[in-house]
């Protein structure tokens, strides 16, 4: 991360994405991470953790509608769901858009991603106080783990690129967790960065622990996401039992709540893979 200018710049892999800035609205050092909070020209409000972009006001509605609606919408009845991080509360909020969502449970460690987002990013924490909403400040691997069987329909980990605390939300052993704590017909959601940049390092091996952990069938699902490497992101979904299928593809169609980005075609056209990611993943 460099500041220069009023320039902010997220570098990896050889490219960098900058962002003109106008201000520095907050800093701080929690227990687990850095957190920086600005206000840009062009992108509004952005987030960052350990000098990585988390979020933006302008795209973040593409990242957590892709990660909350596919999965929900595959499911074939979801009423307890799990998010593990998700501390800025984006995907909870689409989360709780399904009316037939009875509990969404999320557990990040560092409460003040949520309180710091509850300030500088309200329209994200508009259904914190939904009675089904259930905030937990706690070690997500420990909850799952601690997890009574077949508790839960599904788990969606929001979570920050796998290093530091992230880093063992990305195990065989977490994923064993997730299919034991999972009930029939279970689903699970993760980010899972991006094709161009990570396919190898990150997306492969995580269809690969997923699979080892029981897991039937995973899928990956594409979606654009200009502030984050390579403007090219992932989400991985995976099933306890059954195939990864748009079950619910005609609740899609007629969903009762708006979306900025996710319909049933894109749903659907999210699990298109190009050639050589599919040749990766798929063989």
């Amino acid at each position: 991360m460099a500041l220069d200018n009023h320039w902010f710049s997220e570098a990896d892999k050889g490219l960098a994405l900058s962002l003109r800035i106008r201000e520095k609205l907050h800093e701080e050092q929690t227990p687990f991470q850095k957190i920086e909070i600005y206000e840009t020209e062009t992108f509004g409000t952005l987030m960052v953790i350990d000098g990585f972009v988390m979020l933006t006001d302008r795209d973040n509605f593409i990242y957590h509608e892709m990660m909350s609606h596919p999965v929900l919408y595959a499911h074939a009845d979801p009423k307890n769901v799990v998010i593990i991080g998700g501390g800025d509360c984006g995907t909870l909020r689409e989360v709780l858009k399904h009316p037939e969502v009875k509990q969404a449970t999320q557990v990040d460690i560092d409460e003040r991603v949520t309180r710091l987002s509850e300030k500088y990013f309200p329209e994200l924490c508009e259904s914190n106080d939904d009675p089904r909403a259930r905030l937990l400040f706690d070690d997500g691997i420990r909850f799952v783990k601690d997890a009574e069987p077949g508790s839960v329909d599904v788990i969606i980990i929001d979570s920050t690129d796998p290093i530091g605390p992230a880093e063992g939300l990305f195990s065989t052993a977490f994923y064993r967790d997730c299919f034991r704590a999972l009930g029939p017909g279970g689903m699970l959601a993760q980010q899972s960065e991006s094709p161009l940049l990570h396919t190898d390092s990150i997306i492969r091996p995580m269809h690969d622990s997923l699979r080892t952990a029981g897991f039937l069938d995973v899928l990956a699902l594409n979606f654009p996401q200009c502030t984050y490497p390579s403007g090219w992101w992932s989400a991985t979904l995976a099933c306890k039992d059954n195939t990864v299928s748009f079950r619910r593809e005609q609740q899609a169609e007629e969903k009762p709540f708006e979306t900025l980005y996710y319909n049933a075609a894109i749903h659907r056209a999210a699990g298109a893979c190009p050639e050589f990611f599919r040749r990766k993943l798929y063989g």
